[in-house]
């Protein structure tokens, strides 16, 4: 069986590239092989500085403050990186669906994968299932995959730290 690779996988991807910003374009593309993503044609000087600008972006449909503007946000990304769906062997690893046109550097690519991924996330789970950590002096972005939909912190440190302080505050109030 061959999952959908514009699913959880993409919006992973997405976090990782917006947090921890690769540093050289084969930093870019070995990031990019972590994430089981396929390339097909080489990589430009423009692929790195594109996709960070596109990164920019996708972060404001994290940052909107309700469920229309960050619609409206993610349909924007959408309409500049969506094609019609198609059937593709491309990589002899069994058919697929692609959502982007045929041989699109890698900046493209990515901005389709990530852009159809958040679409088929807050579709699939939930508008709000994106989010900036809700600790003190902690802003990294995330995805919630949790079972309830309750996430609001980026990691489990963070959450744990949050809970020492409310604890402490217990104790000294």
């Amino acid at each position: 069986m061959h999952l959908n690779p514009y699913g959880e996988g993409a919006v992973r991807l997405a976090l990782s590239l917006a947090t921890d910003p690769p540093p050289a374009d084969d930093a870019l593309v070995a990031r990019c092989h972590a994430f089981d993503l396929v390339i097909d044609r080489p990589v430009t000087v423009h692929d790195r500085p594109a996709t960070a600008e596109f990164l920019a972006e996708w972060l404001g449909v994290i940052d909107a403050t309700s469920p229309a503007e960050r619609a409206e946000r993610l349909n924007g990304l959408l309409r500049f990186a969506s094609a019609y769906p198609r059937l593709t062997d491309h990589a002899d690893s069994g058919w697929h669906l692609h959502y982007r046109d045929l041989d699109q550097p890698l900046a493209a690519q990515l901005r389709t994968l990530i852009s159809v991924g958040t679409a088929l996330h807050l579709a699939g789970r939930g508008i709000h299932r994106l989010g900036r950590c809700a600790a003190d002096g902690c802003t990294t972005p995330y995805a919630d995959f949790s079972r309830t939909g309750r996430q609001a912190y980026c990691s489990s440190a963070c959450g744990n730290r949050s809970a020492v302080r409310r604890h402490r505050a217990r104790q000294n109030a």
